[in-house]
């Protein structure tokens, strides 16, 4: 099991972990002040308008554990692997999670005044300010510090990377593209979930047959996801012909979503959270139209050389260990030629 090995790789995985730890401990606080106010307005919470908006906090509280703690496993992956394209990724991860404090601080106000039945009793809202405020300000100090971390990072593993790639400057390329996209996959998956789950938890009826399909799309996408980066790894252009259509309707489904959150007979359903789905749904669309075409510039890549280093085989020696890199940890059981050819 991958353990770090120098100041920066311990420094860019403590950073996430005790950022992670301080905003999940201030989201409890806020979580547990909220729940205790709905015990005392059970009135106004048992109006059925106001039902969606009891959910907000969990959903959000809920939100920040996933989306914490699947980075602290994505930043223990970008080491491992010596990604450093993923460790970027991370940088502007941070960046996300950022803005969805933002939003956090005007959906909640919202949902306090509206549970309250009028903002006369500011008591709520005044004690959950202070927390509202250190949560996107641990969040902004956390994207600094790994930012200037993931710099020294870049330089650690820059040999690495060259060492196994040679000089070849198209080949090298050409693994730049596979790493992106591959790190487009990763991250797609939390937003994709992240707005699934808001979606399902506040907005959609459990008597709905939308319900049933929003379910459904879950472990779909996964699959989805898992399958684009098996069918680059083996360079199938049918399968990749395949995922790259599926992902154009996901491209459609979310703008579909967008445009209904603002338009259309159900627009009171996601005023508790549309401003929050809106972000995931904007990001969501952005990375899936970035992912659309890292997908089609590694598909015109396939037969170039690329696959022997992408595709599976154990390391051979201990010494190779602190050298590891996604593509000679994926290396193929047959040798690699020494020397690259040049289209």
């Amino acid at each position: 099991m991958y353990k770090p090995n120098t100041v920066w790789t311990w420094s860019f995985l403590l950073i996430t972990f005790i950022q992670a730890a301080i905003v999940l401990a201030l989201e409890a606080y806020v979580f547990a002040i909220f729940e205790e106010a709905l015990k005392n307005n059970s009135d106004t919470v048992s109006n059925s308008t106001n039902q969606a908006y009891t959910k907000t906090i969990p959903t959000f509280l809920t939100l920040y554990i996933f989306g914490l703690l699947y980075q602290l496993v994505l930043v223990w992956d970008a080491l491992r692997m010596k990604n450093t394209i993923q460790i970027i990724g991370l940088c502007m991860y941070n960046v996300g999670l950022l803005i969805y404090a933002g939003v956090q601080w005007d959906q909640i106000k919202t949902a306090t005044i509206v549970l309250q039945g009028s903002p006369s009793d500011p008591d709520v809202w005044n004690d959950l300010v202070p927390f509202l405020i250190a949560i996107p300000c641990i969040l902004a100090l956390g994207t600094i510090l790994v930012s200037g971390v993931a710099w020294k990072l870049y330089d650690e593993f820059s040999w690495t990377i060259y060492k196994h790639i040679s000089a070849d400057l198209k080949m090298k390329r050409r693994y730049l593209t596979f790493q992106i996209y591959i790190a487009f996959l990763k991250f797609d998956f939390f937003f994709f979930l992240g707005f699934t789950i808001q979606f399902l938890v506040i907005v959609v009826n459990y008597a709905d047959p939308e319900f049933g399909l929003t379910v459904a799309a879950v472990p779909i996408t996964i699959g989805i996801l898992v399958m684009a980066a098996y069918w680059t790894r083996r360079e199938n252009k049918l399968g990749m012909s395949v995922i790259i259509f599926l992902f154009f309707a996901a491209l459609a489904y979310f703008i579909f979503k967008l445009v209904r959150m603002y338009n259309g007979p159900k627009v009171f359903e996601y005023l508790p959270v549309r401003k929050s789905l809106t972000t995931f749904a904007v990001i969501t669309v952005i990375l899936i139209i970035l992912t659309i075409g890292n997908a089609i510039a590694c598909t015109m890549n396939f037969n170039k050389g690329l696959k022997p280093h992408i595709t599976h085989r154990k390391i051979e020696s201990e010494e190779e260990k602190p050298y590891m890199t996604e593509m000679n940890a994926n290396l193929s059981h047959g040798p690699v030629p020494s020397r690259m050819t040049i289209d």
